[in-house]
């Protein structure tokens, strides 16, 4: 059972709940107050929720409310985005494997982004999401970071570079790069190597022909539990930092994917 925090003022009684299982009580305004700072810290970015870390309907209504694009990586967490409200043109379904039927029901919902890092994944959302814009995701390190992710998903440069021709090639729409240093990334310079590597990556395209337009730089953001942490702020200045040193002033498109730091 999951109540909001405001219904839980209201559950006065012992018997109110019933206590013989877990429940499960969420400050909702706190999600939206997260997901505010955050999206004030990061100004002009298009900040994607990650789903996976708290689907719950009420924080998904109240992230819909504020603004909030996502990041899915299901069936389950497509309907549920749409279910809270969501645009389905807001969603990026940031897995990097995924089913084929799982990409045709994305896309019949009407979802037009996907995250790929292989030959498959490219060669699966051309057939299934004709025409749909790819991110092709990075392999990034994480160092620095409590949960590393360096080794689950993503491509070396070289590999990335032949996916997205592959992309183009297939009809799709090739708009850019993706990576992730890790959960709870406590490194706010760790994003540096992977824009570094990103903006190289532009580089040799635009000089093919290929313009790519939008990088993502993922989540990781780190909340405080027991130890503090470094604020938000302090990330998204070396970050944008970071961005502005490694693809001058005519940058790309940012998009970010925080999950722990809104619903921690």
């Amino acid at each position: 059972m999951t109540v909001t925090a405001d219904e839980a003022d209201r559950l006065t009684a012992p018997d109110a709940v019933d206590q013989s299982t877990p429940y499960l009580v969420i400050d909702v305004a706190a999600a939206a107050a997260q997901y505010r700072r955050i999206a004030r810290a990061f100004a002009g970015t298009h900040v994607h929720y990650a789903v996976k870390a708290n689907p719950e309907p009420p924080v998904l209504r109240a992230l819909v409310e504020a603004g909030s694009g996502f990041d899915v990586a299901s069936r389950s967490e497509i309907d549920r985005c749409l279910a809270a409200g969501a645009d389905p043109g807001a969603l990026s379904y940031g897995h990097t494997i995924k089913k084929a039927e799982d990409i045709a029901y994305a896309y019949a919902q009407g979802v037009r982004t996907f995250a790929v890092d292989s030959e498959g994944e490219v060669d699966k959302v051309a057939a299934h999401a004709p025409g749909s814009t790819v991110l092709c995701r990075l392999l990034a390190s994480s160092r620095g970071a409590r949960w590393p992710l360096s080794r689950k998903f993503g491509c070396v440069p070289e590999m990335a570079a032949d996916l997205l021709r592959r992309a183009a090639g297939r009809g799709l729409d090739p708009a850019g790069l993706s990576f992730h240093v890790g959960s709870q990334q406590l490194d706010p310079a760790r994003w540096e190597p992977s824009i570094a590597t990103a903006a190289e990556l532009f580089g040799r395209l635009r000089a093919e022909g290929l313009t790519l337009r939008v990088l993502n730089v993922g989540g990781g953001f780190p909340v405080g539990y027991r130890t503090p942490v470094a604020p938000i702020e302090v990330y998204a200045l070396a970050i944008d930092a970071a961005v502005k040193r490694h693809f001058g002033p005519d940058g790309p498109a940012l998009m970010i994917e925080p999950g722990r730091y809104v619903a921690a």
